[in-house]
């Protein structure tokens, strides 16, 4: 009985054997690469960085002051204004680097924001001092003296100066 049972094992087909592990191997590595070609494409998804962002950025760790910049960032918070002298609008932006500046915008030369909202956008041109949490944007205005560089701020379309 033994012996019926032994005839009846049939012998492996190596080659068969090589050809199922080499396309298994071979589905693996196409399954590999679609999914580094998937991270790789959102890793670069990101938006490089502007020329104002770098600017700025530089201006930052050069503790620059006096330096006139235009950029664009989004309101992540509103402020209180500053009535300690001229009276400012307060407020902070997240520029796309990730870096964040305080704006600070004569009211008395210049409109005030009314419709100013978090998640907006808001152009600027003004001058930049150096601080220890990001800088800040002010000379957002005219000046009545012509002495220095006239600065706007710029939200939904309208310039303020």
């Amino acid at each position: 009985m033994e012996s019926s049972r032994a005839s009846t094992i049939q012998p492996i087909d190596v080659g068969a054997v090589a050809k199922a592990h080499m396309r298994f191997g071979l589905h693996a590595v196409v399954f590999c690469l679609t999914m580094l070609c998937a991270c790789a494409s959102a890793i670069n998804t990101e938006a490089p960085i502007s020329a104002s962002d770098q600017q700025l950025a530089r201006a930052f760790e050069e503790h620059e002051r006096h330096l006139q910049v235009e950029g664009t960032g989004t309101v992540t918070r509103l402020l209180s204004d500053d009535n300690d002298g001229g009276r400012h609008q307060r407020f902070i932006v997240r520029l796309g680097s990730g870096q964040t500046l305080l704006i600070a915008h004569n009211i008395d030369l210049a409109p005030r924001i009314v419709s100013l909202e978090i998640g907006d956008d808001v152009e600027f041109f003004g001058e930049y001092e150096w601080n220890s949490e990001g800088g800040i944007i002010h000379w957002t205005h005219h000046d009545p003296n012509r002495r220095h560089t006239a600065g706007w701020l710029k939200h939904k379309g309208r310039v303020y100066q």
